[in-house]
C-alpha cells in the first residue's frame, strides 16, 4: 500500500561499501523523517552488502534488496521503485550527498507547486569528497522539448509523485542514459518538470567519470533520442547539437 507523504529513496549500489555509509548518514540527517532506503545491491563483490546490513540493524526504514547477477543501474532502480511504500520517489546515488534540509524543502515546494516532477540545483564535490565551487543551477522550468536539448535535471536531486505519473519505470538500454530517458517519457506526456534553484545535493565526479567518458555520455544521449524515443536521424541531430552546446558549458568550467 502507498504510504501518503512517505518518500521511497531509490539508491542502486555496486561496489560502493568505500562511501554508501555517508550517503546512508545523509538520508538519516534528513529534517524530513517519513521515508524509506530502497539500496538495491547489484551483485557487488566488495563489503557493500555489510556495510547496509550494519546500518539496516540500527534503523529499519532502511531496506536492502540483493541481485543475484548483475544487472546495471537502471534494473536495480526498477526493482527498487518496484518494492517502494511511499507516494514520492527520490533518487540518491550510493555516491552522492544531500542537504539535511533536502527532502523537507522539495517536498514543501513540491505541494506548493502542485508539481508531479521536481528537481533542484546541486554542487559539485571531488572524489574525496572535497565541496567544491561549481553549482549546476535549476531552471525554473522543463518541458519535453527543453530537455531534449539540455540535461538539466540531476538524477540525484529528482522526486516524483507516483500518484500523478501512476506506473514509473526506467527504461532497459545499456547503452542509452535510461534515468535521462525517464525524464523524457514523464514530460512527454505533457507534464512539467519544475526546479527548485538552491543546491541541496552533492555529485561526486568521480575519475573514472571523466573525459574518457565523455564520449561514451554522448553517445548514450544519442542513443536516448533514437531508441527510448524513436526520433528520426534530423531531429535527434538538432537536438544533440544543442544538447552538446549546452555539455561544454556545464561541464567545462574551473572547480
Amino acid at each position: 500500500m502507498m504510504s501518503n507523504d512517505r518518500v521511497s529513496i531509490i539508491t542502486p549500489a555496486y561496489h560502493a561499501a568505500g562511501q554508501i555509509m555517508e550517503t546512508i548518514r545523509t538520508v538519516q540527517h534528513q529534517t524530513y523523517t517519513n521515508w524509506e532506503m530502497i539500496i538495491v545491491d547489484d551483485c557487488s563483490e566488495d563489503e557493500t552488502v555489510s556495510v547496509v546490513k550494519r546500518a539496516q540493524e540500527k534503523d529499519d526504514r532502511i531496506r536492502l534488496i540483493c541481485l543475484h547477477e548483475n544487472k546495471g543501474p537502471a534494473f536495480a532502480r526498477n526493482r527498487a521503485i518496484e518494492s517502494a511504500r511511499g507516494r514520492y520517489l527520490a533518487f540518491l546515488d550510493s555516491d552522492d550527498l544531500w542537504m539535511p534540509e533536502k527532502l523537507e524543502k522539495q517536498l514543501s515546494f513540491m505541494k506548493a507547486k502542485h508539481a508531479a516532477f521536481t528537481f533542484t540545483a546541486y554542487k559539485m564535490m571531488k572524489e574525496n569528497g572535497e565541496e567544491t565551487n561549481l553549482i549546476f543551477k535549476a531552471p525554473i522550468e522543463v518541458t519535453y522539448k527543453d530537455l531534449l536539448k539540455n540535461t538539466s535535471i540531476g538524477t540525484l536531486t529528482v522526486m516524483l509523485d507516483r500518484r500523478r505519473f501512476g506506473s514509473i519505470r526506467m527504461p532497459l538500454y545499456r547503452d542509452c542514459s535510461e534515468d535521462y530517458g525517464l525524464w523524457l517519457m514523464l514530460l512527454s506526456s505533457g507534464s512539467t518538470a519544475y526546479g527548485l534553484n538552491e543546491p541541496l545535493a552533492f555529485y561526486r565526479k568521480c575519475s573514472d567519470s571523466l573525459s574518457s567518458n565523455k564520449w561514451k555520455s554522448a553517445k548514450k544521449t544519442w542513443n536516448t533520442y533514437r531508441k527510448v524515443k524513436g526520433i528520426n536521424g534530423v531531429r535527434s541531430f538538432w537536438y544533440f547539437m544543442n544538447y552538446t552546446v549546452h555539455g561544454v558549458k556545464k561541464h567545462f568550467r574551473p572547480v
